[in-house]
């Protein structure tokens, strides 16, 4: 069966996975991008996003590509959360079509969960948005479907990805704890008191400053 895999969740120091106030001109909130600054010099990200001018960077930075690339490796469909595919009211805009373009960088299907219903929007690269509202394991089934032997990746946001862990769903989790507070936002832990007995847990802090710590189920 596809594992359930969760890649490059940054989250503060004191638990926030976004800032406060997430709108069209700032996707992470208050938090703008410095929950994301580890990322943006990979190669991975680099790769994600045709940014060319940014491959000389400091080498440094292969420690959290390490961790970053991983997201790319045997993924068949992602899940993500409403306020991952868009900022709030996208809903009631007809040409919203998602962050990233024409031609985003998921190349597989992807299942956005929402309580409003939206047809299916076919991008290029192989990239089709399907919306549904549905429970963890409803959206889960629907997206081994089309996986087929391929893992399903988890994609956020943090109330998402709370959903499907406290639903005991979540197989191997990879947390980028950022060295920064955000007071507000978010919050990726709570209620999941304990949830650390049904996982392995290795951590490496990186030259970053980041913490990446993963969780794998036992």
């Amino acid at each position: 069966m596809s594992a359930v895999r969760v890649h490059n969740l940054a989250v503060s120091l004191d638990g926030f996975a976004t800032g406060d106030d997430q709108r069209l001109e700032a996707p992470f909130g208050h938090a703008g991008t410095r929950l994301m600054e580890w990322f943006f010099p990979t190669a991975t990200f680099q790769g994600m996003t045709g940014d060319r001018e940014r491959q000389a960077v400091d080498p440094a930075t292969e420690a959290d590509d390490s961790f970053a690339r991983r997201t790319l490796d045997g993924i068949g469909v992602e899940i993500m959360g409403a306020n991952k595919f868009g900022p709030p009211g996208w809903h009631d805009d007809p040409e919203w079509r998602g962050w990233w373009g024409e031609n985003p960088p998921f190349h597989t299907p992807v299942i956005v969960l929402t309580h409003r219903p939206h047809a299916p929007i076919e991008l290029e690269g192989g990239t089709t948005f399907h919306f549904m509202s549905a429970s963890p394991a409803e959206a889960l089934e629907a997206a081994r479907s089309l996986a087929g032997d391929l893992d399903v990746r988890l994609g956020g946001g943090a109330t998402t990805v709370r959903e499907f862990l406290a639903a005991g769903l979540v197989d191997m989790l990879h947390v980028a704890q950022v060295p920064i507070l955000l007071g507000r936002g978010e919050r990726l832990w709570d209620g999941l008191e304990g949830l650390e007995s049904g996982y392995r847990v290795a951590s490496e802090t990186t030259p970053s400053g980041v913490t990446h710590v993963v969780f794998d189920r036992r």
